[in-house]
């Protein structure tokens, strides 16, 4: 039996999926650059490695989370998903992207401080590094298992 999805829904998961894609690609380099940020001994390398990251996380991050999430209740809205009635892998996506979200936008606030700080204060980031690393990291688990929902659909 071959089932196909109908045209209209083309455009809108492409925009799901590209952000999805982007989302988890860009915050893997973020992630990274405060990882590296964190082990660094030379203030001036994890002041610039600070601030990438938190460049990143501002404007490819925070746009691809946008982007997946418009696109996802554009989908949901088009196949007719109210809330009453929804497969259990769509609830999963919404409440892992929810509270990913929320976890995402406190470690670009946490990055964002130490990025300021950062050029300031020879003892680069502190615990607000630490911290912005390990809700990136957290997130980057949260937006995995999203993604295995979203592949393999169970029920």
């Amino acid at each position: 039996m071959l089932v196909t999805r109908a045209d209209q829904y083309n455009f809108p998961l492409l925009l799901h999926v590209a952000g999805a894609m982007l989302l988890v690609a860009t915050l893997i380099v973020a992630a990274a650059c405060l990882v590296l940020a964190w082990r660094q001994s030379d203030p001036g390398s994890a002041t610039a490695l600070i601030r990438y990251a938190f460049r990143t996380m501002l404007y490819a991050v925070l746009p691809s989370y946008l982007l997946m999430h418009i696109a996802a209740e554009w989908i949901s809205s088009r196949e007719g998903y109210n809330g009453d009635v929804t497969p259990s892998w769509i609830d999963l996506g919404y409440a892992l992207a929810d509270g990913g979200g929320l976890l995402l936008l406190i470690s670009i606030i946490l990055t964002g401080i130490a990025a300021r700080r950062a050029g300031r204060s020879p003892s680069v980031g502190g615990w607000l590094v630490r911290a912005g690393t390990v809700l990136a990291l957290v997130v980057l688990v949260l937006f995995g298992v999203a993604i295995w929902a979203m592949t393999t659909k169970p029920t």
